[in-house]
């Protein structure tokens, strides 16, 4: 082989090896590409899921009112099948029972007023009357507006929070509360046969002096079609890097440049008409 191949071979591996990367950023560009593209995907999958779950709780949310589920059925009760319909119930409240969860609402900060009803058959659902402020915790200061008698309510059924709030866990010996936990609530005012969920009551269950009712906040962020973009987008430009480094060699075209015969390795070059002469890429 001859002096000009020997060097021109070896220039051409060496700008070969420097413009190829390694093995593991190949590998590693790939698979951020696969997983941007695939978060794209679940960020879609979870908006058509927010979508129904929207569009489902609306028609619950105005159905006519049904009773409550019978205790036969309360095992089953899942937020994903009952959360948020319309329903009815009918007993007494048991006031001297009632529990002040804290609250912030488009009424201010308070609390929210559980009170058990007693139904007919003897078991017991916690119902949330509605936002009474700071001012009007004590119940002494709202007893024109405890009903006595039979009573009939309406509202949505909402499931158990039994995870406390905010960075904030109920304290039931200390009767501090910040989540609607209706085990712990019952355990802590001793009343048994409880029904697995509270009904937040509405605006027309409300009485003159009481609390507030009709205050549930029915609010699903539904962000994933921004979310999906910007998973995309990502994507798009890593693949627009990745082309770049990869595929860019091929539109590259190949020209002739002359190197003066007295340049630096101008004798390993010289081969008969051709002397001077090399081929680069553009």
């Amino acid at each position: 082989m001859s002096k000009t191949g020997t060097v021109t071979s070896k220039a051409d591996r060496t700008r070969g090896k420097t413009a190829r990367p390694r093995l593991w950023l190949t590998v590693l560009s790939l698979t951020a590409f696969a997983v941007l593209v695939a978060l794209g995907v679940w960020q879609i999958e979870r908006r058509a899921w927010k979508l129904a779950l929207i569009d489902r709780v609306e028609q619950r949310v105005h159905a006519p009112a049904q009773p409550i589920p019978a205790p036969a059925a309360w095992p089953s009760i899942t937020a994903a099948s009952d959360e948020y319909r319309h329903v009815s119930v009918t007993g007494r409240f048991l006031h001297d029972r009632e529990t002040l969860v804290q609250a912030v609402t488009e009424e201010g900060p308070g609390y929210w007023v559980l009170t058990p009803l007693r139904r007919g058959d003897g078991t017991l659902v916690l119902v949330n009357r509605g936002f009474v402020p700071t001012e009007r915790r004590d119940a002494s200061t709202r007893q024109a507006g405890n009903p006595e008698g039979q009573v009939a309510i309406t509202g949505l059924l909402r499931i158990t929070e039994p995870k406390g709030g905010f960075l904030r866990d109920n304290v039931p010996q200390h009767n501090r509360w910040y989540s609607r936990d209706v085990a712990a609530i019952a355990a802590a005012r001793d009343l048994h046969e409880v029904a697995p969920f509270f009904v937040d009551a509405d605006a027309g269950s409300q009485t003159a002096g009481g609390p507030i009712g009709g205050l549930t906040v029915i609010r699903f962020p539904n962000n994933h079609l921004i979310y999906a973009l910007t998973w995309f987008a990502l994507a798009f430009m890593l693949a627009g890097k990745l082309f770049v480094t990869f595929g860019g060699g091929l539109f590259r075209r190949r020209r002739f440049v002359h190197e003066p015969a007295g340049g630096p390795d101008a004798a390993a070059r010289r081969t008969g008409s051709d002397a001077g002469t090399i081929v680069e890429q553009a």
